[in-house]
């Protein structure tokens, strides 16, 4: 697995009022300060790492190189728990502030690359699907694509924004209020878990920085849901960059 390294630092999680396409459940903003480095994963996990450690491989859009879809929120967890054993350090998925966090790299726009949606393409496979507006027109894409094949985030982090939804380990809330300003963790339970990043099938606006989705932990939500992996600094003494 290749992994950036992020840096600590403060950032504002959620998204304005007059944020265009804006969800109730983005705010209120809040000042958050991540205090330590960790690495993340540069792409999501693929099929080809997680039937390596799982021993399985139930993605509906195949390829190893693609990211494994379909995914419950039990078995991101188990695959984390299994490479942390074999690693020898702790893997896992990153906290909600955490993905924003590194999402951003730094920015403030409604996506890490800007505001406007004609430059999305460029950075995130999303909807195309007949039915589904806005469409992405012309792409001729309708699942997952290869790991790694759209520009990049600030930070070298790749398809933050569409391709698959991605895990993260908070229960959701449906407010920020109350939210700790330091290394948040979300609620401490709950019926459903966060999703954030928008995936192939999803309208341009679910992939803004700010967007939260939300779903059970056994659900597989129709092949639409990845995840990528967090390693905390302190475990990793060398790491491939």
């Amino acid at each position: 697995m290749k992994l950036a390294l992020i840096p600590a630092g403060n950032f504002t999680m959620g998204s304005n009022p007059d944020e265009r396409d804006r969800e109730p459940d983005e705010g209120p903003t809040r000042n958050v300060t991540v205090t330590k480095q960790f690495y993340m994963g540069i792409f999501e996990v693929t099929q080809q790492q997680y039937e390596t450690v799982m021993g399985k491989n139930t993605s509906r859009f195949k390829g190893p190189r693609q990211p494994v879809d379909g995914i419950w929120w039990s078995d991101a967890v188990e695959f984390c728990k299994r490479l942390s054993k074999n690693a020898g350090r702790t893997v896992r998925l990153p906290t909600e502030a955490e993905w924003e966090f590194a999402c951003r790299a730094s920015t403030i726009s409604r996506f890490s690359f800007g505001d406007s949606y004609d430059d999305l393409p460029a950075f995130a496979n999303y909807s195309d699907v007949p039915g589904s507006t806005p469409a992405s027109p012309g792409d001729g894409r309708v699942g997952t694509t290869r790991v790694g094949s759209f520009k990049p985030n600030k930070w070298g982090l790749y398809d933050m924004h569409g391709n698959v939804f991605e895990w993260c380990s908070d229960y959701y809330r449906d407010s920020y209020a109350g939210l700790a300003g330091t290394n948040p963790q979300g609620a401490s339970s709950g019926a459903y878990h966060v999703l954030r990043g928008g995936s192939w099938y999803s309208p341009p606006w679910n992939c803004r920085s700010a967007y939260r989705h939300r779903f059970t932990a056994d659900g597989r939500f129709n092949h639409l849901i990845g995840f990528r992996i967090v390693i905390p600094i302190t475990t990793m003494p060398h790491v491939q960059t």
